[in-house]
């Protein structure tokens, strides 16, 4: 975890947009830059010093997780402790995470700070933009967790047999990747057969698993604080001339985005290799999300791979590639990858059978 250059690149965005100071309050984010795992506090980052405040609960966390920081520890009301927060820094204005302060935080802090001469100015994504492109620390944890899913699914390939429900091979998957180095799950473990494979987000249930249907498995693991996300479609017993047909499009159009997908390219126009092979296969209106997404502390990060994404995919980005066919009138498939680009080209970090 490379702090001292996070911060130098966040330095960096704030100069270039001609702000002074930014107090990031979003936990991945604040973990991101200053290694703080704690679940209260605030970061204050300005071009030459950098401030942690959090309450007595985490005093001592902050002294071994974040050494670069200078501690203030949070005593009372925000009115109290905020003036003294910023207090000799001689800030004119604060950029604040437009995405994660509700409007009574923000009203709040405008109150507090607008008898201090400190005007806010809010920023959208701009420390969620710098870590869309992974350091190879980054990646290296990212492989652990993927390794640990693929191990998962493939003890499911065998543990799996029909009559069980979807919420035990759900809890069957989620124990395999506690028992074989998970940390929590970073999402609910997707078990969707039969019917309910139709639905993209199912929640495991009491349905009974029978021989021949689809079963949509979306699962992640969670390595040092980093995350793997990973779908695959399986079928218990012999595959029907439909399964098998719905399976061979959904693998060709990710096969297709997987090999043609180049760094330079916009998140649509990722999205547009696989849909087009969809679309044409007659099934248009049945992938209703888009190819992918990026991952990296949290399941859902930049970049966005999608038909209306403007991102850029560059080298040291992480992200999925999960095409899908869902048919309410008998089910859907799913296949999944955790993807990094490298050299401009994709690196498929999921090794789990397809």
């Amino acid at each position: 975890m490379n702090i001292s250059k996070r911060l130098q690149t966040l330095r960096t965005t704030l100069s270039e947009k001609k702000l002074q100071a930014v107090l990031v309050s979003q936990p991945d984010n604040r973990y991101y830059l200053s290694g703080f795992s704690g679940s209260a506090g605030y970061l204050l980052i300005t071009a030459d010093s950098q401030l942690l405040a959090t309450d007595f609960r985490y005093v001592e966390q902050v002294k071994q997780q974040a050494p670069d920081y200078r501690l203030f520890e949070i005593k009372g009301d925000m009115s109290k402790w905020l003036p003294e927060f910023v207090a000799g820094l001689g800030l004119k204005e604060m950029a604040f995470e437009a995405e994660d302060v509700t409007f009574d935080k923000y009203s709040r802090l405008k109150e507090i700070l607008s008898p201090l001469g400190i005007e806010l100015k809010p920023i959208i994504s701009m420390v969620e933009t710098i870590r869309a492109v992974k350091e190879p620390g980054e990646i290296a944890l990212i492989e652990r967790a993927v390794a640990v899913s693929d191990a998962a699914i493939e003890h499911i390939r065998t543990a799996a047999h029909p009559g069980m429900t979807e919420l035990e091979v759900a809890w069957e998957i989620e124990k395999y990747m506690r028992e074989h180095g998970s940390q929590a799950v970073p999402f609910e473990v997707i078990v969707a057969a039969g019917r309910n494979a139709a639905l993209p987000h199912h929640q495991p249930s009491d349905y009974v698993i029978r021989a021949g249907e689809p079963i949509v498995i979306d699962i992640g693991a969670k390595c040092a604080g980093y995350v793997s996300d990973l779908t695959r479609t399986l079928c218990l017993g012999k595959a029907d001339e439909q399964f098998r047909r719905i399976y061979d499009i959904v693998l060709k159009a990710q096969m297709a985005a997987e090999e043609k997908i180049v760094s330079g390219m916009i998140g649509h126009d990722a999205d547009a290799i696989a849909r087009t092979i969809i679309d044409t296969a007659g099934y248009a209106d049945k992938f209703g999300h888009g190819l992918g997404h990026g991952l990296g502390l949290v399941v859902h990060e930049a970049p966005r791979v999608g038909s209306s994404s403007k991102d850029i995919l560059a080298n040291g980005m992480v992200f999925t590639v999960e095409p899908g066919i869902y048919l309410p009138e008998w089910g859907g498939v799913r296949i999944e990858d955790t993807v990094v680009l490298e050299h401009g080209k994709i690196r498929v970090l999921s090794a789990s059978r397809k």
